[in-house]
């Protein structure tokens, strides 16, 4: 062989363990008590052909070819939380969210959260939308001691979310705002304890049901920092809060729900929404059980430069129409044909 003679060889890159935290078969629906988690899955081994010109190879175009590969193919678990009820958009707003969340690169978890039973409406929607895993949860709550049942259903997802102790980002998204695809990517950068960040926060638009103006509430930025927050006349009746953040205005590490010694938490009682306060105390009760101040927030995006989350007042003006009643948190219809 020549001495400078060009020699090819194929560098395979070993397989690599990567936690994908859940693994529930996207095409069922499963019970609360029979969830499993397997927390390893084992990559396709990647190939990449390195040219040796001379005798010689460069090293760092190979570290850095590395580097990129171990980048693009882990990424954090998003456990999105949707609370659900028989209603007129209910179906449209669900497979609206759920072709959203197909766009979101996995891992991704959706857990879906109805009260006193799996409608086969909801479980039908689950199942058609494939691409998503999902869990289908219940809340057996009374209903007549419920102010808000959406509290409940979001506390039934966090319970499970602790006793599995599922490691992710929880972002609590109602079925009926419309979401920015980039929102879940941002979320994924929520930093880990090291840095004491836990928490992200954004801007959310609020579409007034006059539909004659919008109104933005969340944090203000500098940076990454949260400074303060915004205020209009609606929330200026709850200017004693805390925070004046939106319940889709927020995700936080779901760590902090099951290791508190991790997060230096001072007590172990659980973190729950209460159903004993109004509006938005309840967001802001919420946070404060989960961060101690602005220092342990960061804004998403940076300056909070964008709007990712927005909100529509589109069902108050379309009820059910007249023939139509519920039973059992179902819909019936009685009409006549003629």
């Amino acid at each position: 062989m020549s001495e400078h003679q060009a020699l090819s060889l194929k560098v395979v890159v070993p397989h690599e363990k990567v936690q994908l935290f859940d693994v529930v078969p996207r095409n069922v629906t499963p019970l609360v008590d029979s969830s499993a988690v397997n927390d390893n899955a084992t990559l396709v081994p990647h190939e990449m052909k390195l040219e040796l010109q001379n005798g010689t190879s460069d090293d760092t175009l190979v570290a850095q070819s590395l580097t990129q590969d171990m980048n693009t193919t882990f990424h954090k678990l998003l456990i999105i939380v949707t609370p659900s009820f028989a209603r007129p958009f209910q179906a449209y707003y669900l497979n609206r969210l759920a072709h959203t969340l197909k766009l979101i690169p996995p891992p991704l978890l959706w857990i879906v959260v109805e009260m006193g039973s799996q409608s086969p409406e909801t479980a039908d929607i689950l199942r058609r939308n494939g691409g998503v895993i999902y869990r289908h949860l219940v809340c057996n709550k009374n209903l007549t001691d419920i102010k808000d049942r959406a509290v409940h259903q979001r506390n039934v997802a966090l319970s499970h979310i602790e006793t599995h102790r599922l490691d992710g980002i929880v972002y609590f998204a109602d079925d009926y705002n419309i979401y920015s695809v980039d929102l879940f990517e941002q979320m994924r950068q929520i930093r880990h304890v090291s840095t004491c960040r836990r928490f992200g926060t954004w801007m959310v638009a609020k579409l007034m049901e006059s539909n004659s103006r919008a109104l933005l509430e969340g944090p203000i930025c500098n940076g990454t920092r949260v400074i303060g927050w915004h205020t209009n006349e609606v929330t200026r009746s709850r200017r004693f809060q805390r925070f004046h953040a939106e319940m889709s205005g927020f995700a936080f590490n779901s760590t902090i729900l099951w290791d508190p010694k991790r997060w230096h938490r001072p007590t172990v009682e659980p973190i729950r929404l209460l159903n004993i306060v109004n509006g938005g105390f309840q967001v802001s009760t919420f946070i404060e059980q989960v961060v101690e101040d602005e220092s342990q927030m960061e804004c998403l995006p940076q300056n909070c430069s964008r709007i990712m989350v927005w909100h529509l007042h589109i069902e108050s003006s379309y009820p059910y129409p007249l023939e139509w009643f519920m039973k059992n948190n179902n819909v019936a219809v009685i009409a006549s044909l003629a």
